[in-house]
């Protein structure tokens, strides 16, 4: 399979989908940049109104529509050179509320080496154990959130996006070498405080917690809801393992189905074979590169992953209970389980 990706590649860049769509990447900024607007309009006439709430919800939507751009700007698909586009990335990531450095440096070890044990940062524990030996070593409050994991992730989601503000924060704040640290940290900072200080100027103090709580919580699961489908669940590759670039990206990664409807709603990572194996191809290109690598793995015997949205969820949910299973006491007796709970 060496020469796997360079077959497919070459059909790839003979059909042209490797060439920027700016016009594209302009008409969905524009529509994030009118979504802001109209929450921002919202949020003024409601006034003192528990109606804020859905305003607070459809930010939390706008924030995320706007990370897949920062996403997409990372992965140069949106500018002609790669420091424009990182800086947009910058600048994106920082109206969002996240670090780009800190983004940029986890998300280039995974596409590197997506699902690869220590070498793949997006399978590390972090309160979720997505590998047994992990759950196994689980202690305390986290050993008993381990034990139900895939039930409690999504709820669990609904702090992720406190805990990527909080994770960019002490990243930008920490004494290792930064490119563009103040840079970062102000645009962060200033983010925030036109987000908060408006809505507790406004609104009551009970009202703008709950504000803050619900944008948070929905960009939080928004988030999780459109990566964790992609990647969790397929093949874990071990440390020692050399794979072939082509079937390392393919084996690892589900595609999820919906055609454009699914690619507005997840920014394009439901298309997560071709986005690994294509990088920098934009959104737009995304669904032609699926009828080539679909058709060149049918013919070549390599597993193509390709499933509804649902059923994503319920293969995560499923795996990461599995996992869970490590975390439990080898001594508990399952009929006395029953028991106790009858």
């Amino acid at each position: 399979m060496a020469s796997a990706y360079r077959e497919v590649s070459q059909v790839v860049r003979e059909t042209g989908l490797m060439q920027r769509t700016p016009v594209f990447y302009a008409l969905v900024g524009a529509a994030v940049l009118l979504a802001f607007g109209g929450c921002v309009t919202g949020f003024i006439l409601l006034g003192d109104s528990w109606f804020q709430l859905l305003i607070a919800a459809a930010l939390g939507i706008v924030f995320t529509q706007v990370a897949f751009l920062a996403h997409e700007a990372a992965h140069r698909q949106i500018l002609a050179s790669g420091p424009a586009n990182f800086r947009l990335a910058r600048i994106l990531g920082g109206i969002v509320g996240m670090s780009y450095d800190w983004w940029d440096s986890k998300h280039t070890r995974h596409h590197g080496n997506p699902n690869q044990v220590g070498k793949d940062p997006d399978i590390e524990v972090d309160t979720i154990s997505f590998l047994d030996e992990d759950a196994a070593r689980s202690r305390g409050l986290v050993r008993l959130i381990t034990r139900r994991q895939g039930w409690l992730f999504f709820p669990l989601l609904t702090l992720e996006g406190i805990n990527l503000h909080y994770l960019g924060y002490r990243h930008l704040l920490s004494r290792r070498q930064i490119k563009g640290r103040w840079i970062e940290l102000g645009i962060i900072t200033a983010r925030l405080a036109l987000v908060i200080v408006p809505v507790f100027l406004l609104l009551p103090l009970g009202m703008a917690f709950a504000f803050m709580g619900v944008q948070l919580a929905v960009f939080g699961v928004y988030m999780g809801a459109s990566f964790a489908p992609n990647h969790k669940g397929m093949a874990v590759i071990a440390p020692d393992a050399r794979l072939d670039f082509f079937s390392k990206q393919v084996r690892t990664s589900r595609n999820i189905t919906g055609g454009w409807w699914a690619t507005v709603l997840m920014g394009g990572l439901n298309h997560q074979v071709e986005h690994h194996l294509f990088p920098s191809m934009s959104r737009l290109h995304l669904s032609k590169a699926r009828g080539i690598v679909r058709d060149y793995c049918a013919a070549n015997d390599v597993p193509y992953t390709e499933t509804t949205l649902g059923r994503s969820y319920a293969i995560v949910i499923a795996y990461l209970n599995r996992v869970g299973l490590a975390a439990r006491d080898p001594f508990d007796c399952p009929m006395a389980t029953q028991l106790r709970r009858a």
